[in-house]
């Protein structure tokens, strides 16, 4: 039984993590569905340019990933001292090349003045990018949210593409 990753994640133990993630009602992540023909296989190249797009974003590495029929997995090294070592504005820098941000983080980044609450204000904010940028449950729904969008608009329909990710993501120190 898949455990969540706050139990299982301990920087301390171990950098490296396994991650598995499942579709649900028996769609396909990739491949060829051979009872009805069709044809997923393009798919596979939204998950390669997803993680290549993650890899630059976050402090995890990707150590090795394979995309399954209806799973993926992915073997990563969490690299939190890259992420501490990261001035302020290096850390907006990194989370604004995949997420919006706010219009305060974003002025910070351009050096723009701000006033004493507005800083206290970035200065949280920084705190909580620099925790999400090592962190795998980001990673993984940074992953999964727009595949399962664009899967989802392809097939037609609404609702969960992968399995809710306490029960379906399990982890395992390397």
């Amino acid at each position: 039984m898949a455990r969540s990753r706050k139990k299982i994640v301990c920087l301390d133990d171990s950098p490296y993590y396994h991650c598995c993630s499942r579709v649900v009602r028996n769609a396909f992540l990739c491949g060829i569905d051979i009872t009805t023909g069709e044809n997923y296989e393009h798919r596979r190249e939204w998950v390669d340019t997803r993680i290549l797009e993650l890899a630059k974003i976050f402090a995890i590495d990707i150590c090795a990933y394979t995309v399954m029929s209806n799973h993926l997995h992915l073997v990563v090294k969490v690299d939190a001292d890259k992420a501490n070592n990261w001035t302020d504005k290096d850390v907006l820098v990194q989370w604004h090349k995949g997420f919006k941000g706010t219009l305060l983080t974003q002025k910070f980044v351009k050096d723009k003045d701000l006033n004493e609450l507005e800083l206290k204000t970035v200065n949280q904010c920084i705190t909580e990018y620099r925790h999400r940028l090592i962190d795998i449950s980001w990673l993984m729904r940074s992953l999964s949210q727009p595949i399962a969008k664009q899967a989802n608009k392809e097939d037609n329909c609404t609702g969960h593409f992968y399995s809710l990710p306490s029960m379906a993501l399990t982890l395992r120190a390397s």
